[in-house]
């Protein structure tokens, strides 16, 4: 994928602590997370009703860790912002996820190209002098969820 206007770094960020509450989607493949987790989105999105406090309600948060740090953290979390944790729906779990400073890159384009756009964002923080933590928490900030297009800011913990 070139860079093209639908890639824009936006630079490194402070980004505050995350309080998420959603799906956790654990695939045994990559392949089974590029179905499952557009499923776990619609499923959230249709039960968001459920979630008490919701930061902004049209903006989805996917979190995960590039590393394989723990089985516990295994996986992809497809969460809405909570200000508190409180009566947690059925089937639904809680992250938190800390303060930290992370390269920030924006897409717009299909969530199913995400993924190829990473390879921008990790040559960004290299040649600008910083090392990627992938044994930390990575998030993808929706804008807005659709099936066509979306805008998100990938945000890749960097030291």
């Amino acid at each position: 994928m070139e860079k093209t206007d639908s890639v824009k770094l936006k630079g490194i960020e402070e980004i505050d602590q995350k309080k998420l509450v959603g799906f956790r989607v654990v695939c045994n493949d990559m392949t089974g997370y590029g179905q499952e987790i557009p499923k776990a989105s619609q499923s959230l999105a249709r039960r968001k009703g459920e979630i008490k406090h919701v930061v902004e309600p049209v903006k989805l948060i996917g979190a995960f860790k590039a590393a394989e740090t723990s089985e516990e953290d295994d996986g992809y979390w497809v969460c809405f912002e909570v200000e508190k944790y409180e009566d947690i729906p059925e089937g639904m779990v809680t992250l938190t996820v800390p303060k930290e400073k992370r390269a920030v890159l924006q897409f717009r384009g299909h969530a199913s190209e995400i993924f190829k756009v990473y390879s921008h964002l990790h040559e960004w923080i290299e040649e600008n002098g910083y090392t990627r933590v992938p044994e930390k928490w990575t998030l993808e900030m929706y804008s807005s969820w659709t099936e066509h297009e979306d805008i998100v800011d990938l945000c890749d913990p960097v030291r």
